[in-house]
């Protein structure tokens, strides 16, 4: 019975993996044609949309290290889904299997673009506040991530993590 509600687990985890990096590629795929002639302010002064060639990371840190996020997102590809897969089936761990979702997502996205562009297409701008241009999968990895740390720090306890036997061979 484990073994089909873990099936059904990896099959959901793995839709929603794409159907997130589907919307992530739409969204760079119009921000490309739609943006290259200038910025759209949609909120005049405060938020626009502008279209940027990232070869860094967040914030445009370690430019040009474009096979280091490569091998990063390889790496991922594997690790997130054996956590997913080890995450007890219970309501308690529902949280961090979203997470899973969400975080694989950003990194596939992101990866993709570097992979055919050798550079992230951003394209979110918060002109108010100057706040470094941004696109979906950033937002899906800074959500995941934020999410993830509030659980640890509020919501999980120790016990919860006796539960999650990421190295055990159950």
């Amino acid at each position: 019975m484990e073994t089909k509600s873990k099936a059904k687990s990896m099959l959901c985890f793995s839709l929603g993996v794409i159907l997130l990096v589907l919307l992530d590629q739409l969204t760079k795929m119009a921000a490309q044609t739609m943006l290259r002639t200038g910025p759209r302010p949609l909120i005049p002064n405060v938020f626009e949309l502008q279209y940027l060639e990232n070869r860094g990371s967040a914030f445009g840190m370690l430019q040009g290290q474009r096979i280091f996020f490569i091998l990063m997102a390889g790496l991922m590809l594997l690790l997130i889904p054996y956590v997913h897969y080890k995450l007890p089936l219970t309501k308690r761990f529902w949280y961090l299997r979203v997470i899973t979702v969400l975080f694989l997502a950003g990194a596939i996205g992101n990866a993709i673009d570097r992979i055919i562009h050798g550079y992230v297409i951003d394209f979110f701008y918060f002109s108010l506040i100057d706040f470094p241009i941004f696109n979906v999968a950033d937002i899906y990895v800074t959500v995941s991530t934020f999410l993830f740390v509030v659980l640890i720090l509020f919501y999980y306890k120790e016990e919860d993590f006796d539960q999650i036997k990421i190295l055990s061979k159950k």
